[in-house]
C-alpha cells in the first residue's frame, strides 16, 4: 500500500495531462473528467483515513508515519522523494480532496474555457496534495512553489476586475516569501549534523540547538516565508485584491487550502525542527497571531464589499491558528496538556476554516453571477426571492463566527482553553475578535438579506442574471483598471436562487462543518496524537 499516497498525489496531474492531450474532451465533458478525477482521489483519501491507525500516545512527525515512501532524488544533498501521512497531514489531505471536488462541481456552471480551467485546477490539486504529503524540505518547496504558479494562472485567466494586476501582486508577494523559505531550508541543511533535507531526520535530531542566533535567524526566514502565505499581519496586503478579483472557485481554494500551506509549515517544520528557537520566540508568534485576529476582524467590519470582507476574516481566523501554535511553545508558562490542547485547536481550525470559508466564497460567486458586483449597497432583501441562498449564507456566516454546533466552535474553544494558561492577556484580547466577527457577519446578513429587495442592473436596466444565457459576463478590465461592465442598484422582485451545481457544491461543505461541530471525535482521534507529539518535540 506504500504506492497509494503517490497515486493520490499524482492522479489529478494525470487527469490534467489527459485533458490537455485530448482536445475532444471539451465543454462539460472536461468538467466531468475533472469531477471524476477529484471524486476518485477523495475516495482514495477516504480509504487511507479508514485504514489509518493513529496509534496510542504521542505519535506522528517522527514516528507512526503511514503510507511512507522514501526514494533517493538528489543524493549529494540527501534530498529525496519522501512522502508520508500522520495526524498533521491526513486531515488536510482530506480537506483538499473535499474542496477541490466541490469546486469541480461548482464549475459545471462555468462557460469560459472549461477544459483549460479543469486541467489547471487538477494541476493545482496535485501541488497542494504534494505539499501536505512531503517529508523532505526540497520536495515541500517544489510543491509549495507550484501552488503559486497554479493560482496565478487561475486568477489571471478566470478572474474579473483587475485580475491580472491582482494575480501579479499575489505571485510577487508569495514568491518572495518562498525565497525566504528556501533560505531558511538551506540554513537547516547547513546547521544539521547529517547534512540532510529530510524532515523526519531533522525533527529527530534538531539542528542549531547550540547556536541561538543562527537558529533565530533561520526561524525568521522560515517564518517570513510562511507568514506571507498564511497570511499574517502585516504580510496580508496581497490577500484582499487576490480574493476580490479571483473567480469563486479560485477564492475557495486560495482561502480553504493555500492559506493552510503556511500554517501547516509552522506546525510541520518550524516547531519540531527548531524547538529551541520556537520556545524563545513563541511570545512573538502569540503577539503576531493576536494582532492578526484583531486587525482582520476590525478591517473586515469596515468593508463595503462582500468578498473583501470574507477575505479579511481569513486573516482573523489564521490569527487564531498562530495564537494556538505560539502558546504551544510557551513551555515555561503552560503544562504539556494545555499546550497539546492549543495545538489540537489550531489544527482543527485549519479544517473548519477551509470548509466554512470555502462555502462563503462560493456563495459570493452567486452574487457575482447574478449581478457582477460584490458591493453591499447594490443588494438587499435577498431572503424573499432567494430563500435557499439566504439560508446557506446564514449557516456559513453563523459557522464562521464560532456558533456552538459548528466545527469552528470546537476549534476556537480548544485554542482559547489551551492558550489561556500560557498567554492570558493575548487570549482575552483574541476572544474580543469573536465579538467583532459576530458583529460583522450579522451586519452583512442584515444588509444582504433584509429590507427592500434590490439587485444590480446593467446600464440598460436589465439584470445581469437575465442576460446570462445570452452571453458570459464581461469582466475584462479597462485601461484605467475599472471593470468594463457598470452596475447600479435597482428595485426588483426576482433573483434566481441557488440551484443545481451551486447547491451540490456548497451544501456538503456546510454539512461537514456541522457534523464536525456535533461529532468531533472522528477528527480529534486523528489529530490529538500528532498534536501531542508536536508539543513534546517543542518542549525538548
Amino acid at each position: 500500500m506504500t504506492v497509494l499516497l503517490t497515486v493520490v498525489v499524482l492522479l489529478p496531474l494525470a487527469a490534467a495531462a489527459l485533458l490537455l492531450a485530448v482536445p475532444a474532451l471539451a465543454g462539460r465533458a472536461a468538467i466531468w473528467v475533472w469531477i471524476a478525477a477529484s471524486a476518485a482521489d477523495l475516495a482514495l483519501v477516504a480509504w487511507m483515513w479508514w485504514r489509518y491507525d493513529p496509534g496510542r500516545g504521542a505519535t506522528g512527525v517522527v514516528g507512526n508515519l503511514a503510507y511512507e515512501v522514501d526514494l533517493q532524488w538528489i543524493p549529494t544533498v540527501d534530498a529525496g522523494y519522501h512522502i508520508g501521512v500522520d495526524g498533521l497531514s491526513l486531515p488536510l489531505l482530506a480537506l483538499t480532496g473535499v474542496l477541490f471536488l466541490a469546486c469541480a462541481v461548482w464549475s459545471l456552471r462555468e462557460p469560459d474555457r472549461p477544459r483549460t480551467q479543469a486541467a489547471l485546477f487538477l494541476f493545482l490539486q496535485t501541488a497542494c496534495l504534494g505539499t501536505f504529503a512531503a517529508l523532505d524540505l526540497i520536495l515541500f518547496f517544489v510543491f509549495f512553489d507550484l501552488t503559486i504558479v497554479g493560482m496565478y494562472f487561475v486568477i489571471a485567466g478566470w478572474g474579473h476586475g483587475n485580475a491580472r494586476r491582482s494575480a501579479l501582486k499575489f505571485f510577487l508577494y508569495t514568491f518572495l516569501g518562498s525565497l525566504a523559505l528556501l533560505v531558511g531550508f538551506i540554513g537547516l541543511f547547513l546547521g544539521s549534523e547529517e547534512r540532510t533535507f529530510d524532515m523526519v531526520a531533522l525533527a529527530e535530531n534538531p539542528p542549531l540547538t547550540d547556536s541561538p542566533l543562527a537558529g533565530g535567524l533561520v526561524l525568521l526566514a522560515i517564518g517570513l516565508g510562511l507568514a506571507v502565505k498564511t497570511p499574517l499581519f502585516p504580510f496580508h496586503t496581497w490577500l484582499p485584491d487576490a480574493h476580490t478579483d479571483a473567480p469563486a472557485a479560485g477564492s475557495a481554494i486560495l482561502a480553504g487550502i493555500l492559506l493552510k500551506l503556511g500554517t501547516y509549515g509552522f506546525v510541520r517544520i518550524a516547531m519540531p525542527i527548531l524547538p529551541d528557537a520556537w520556545q524563545r520566540w513563541a511570545m512573538v508568534v502569540v503577539v503576531v497571531g493576536t494582532i492578526s485576529v484583531l486587525w482582520g476582524a476590525f478591517v473586515a467590519l469596515a468593508q463595503t464589499d462582500v468578498k473583501r470582507m470574507i477575505a479579511y476574516t481569513s486573516v482573523n481566523h489564521m490569527g487564531y491558528v498562530l495564537l494556538g501554535l505560539g502558546a504551544a511553545g510557551l513551555v515555561g508558562q503552560a503544562d504539556e496538556e494545555a499546550r497539546t490542547i492549543a495545538t489540537v485547536g489550531a489544527l482543527y481550525q485549519m479544517v473548519s476554516h477551509g470548509l466554512l470559508t470555502g462555502a462563503l466564497f462560493l456563495l459570493s460567486g452567486v452574487l457575482w453571477s447574478r449581478g457582477q458586483t460584490y458591493a453591499f449597497d447594490h443588494w438587499g432583501g435577498l431572503a424573499r426571492p432567494a430563500p435557499v441562498f439566504a439560508a446557506l449564507l446564514a449557516v456559513a456566516a453563523f459557522g464562521s463566527l464560532g456558533l456552538p454546533g459548528f466545527a469552528s466552535f470546537i476549534a476556537e474553544f480548544q485554542i482559547f482553553t489551551g492558550a489561556l494558561q500560557a498567554a492570558p492577556v493575548a487570549t482575552v484580547l483574541a476572544v474580543t475578535g469573536i465579538l467583532v466577527t459576530a458583529g460583522l457577519f450579522l451586519v452583512a446578513l442584515q444588509r444582504l438579506l433584509t429590507g427592500p429587495t434590490a439587485v444590480p442592473s446593467l446600464p440598460d436596466g436589465s439584470s445581469p442574471d437575465d442576460q446570462a444565457a445570452a452571453a458570459a459576463p464581461s469582466s475584462s478590465p479597462t485601461q484605467d483598471g475599472a471593470t468594463a461592465t457598470a452596475v447600479r442598484p435597482r428595485t426588483a422582485t426576482g433573483m434566481r436562487d441557488v440551484h443545481g451545481a451551486e447547491l451540490a457544491a456548497v451544501v456538503p461543505l456546510l454539512a461537514l462543518a456541522v457534523l464536525l461541530g456535533l461529532f468531533p471525535r472522528a477528527l480529534l482521534d486523528v489529530i490529538e496524537p500528532a498534536a501531542a507529539a508536536v508539543a513534546q518535540l517543542v518542549a525538548r
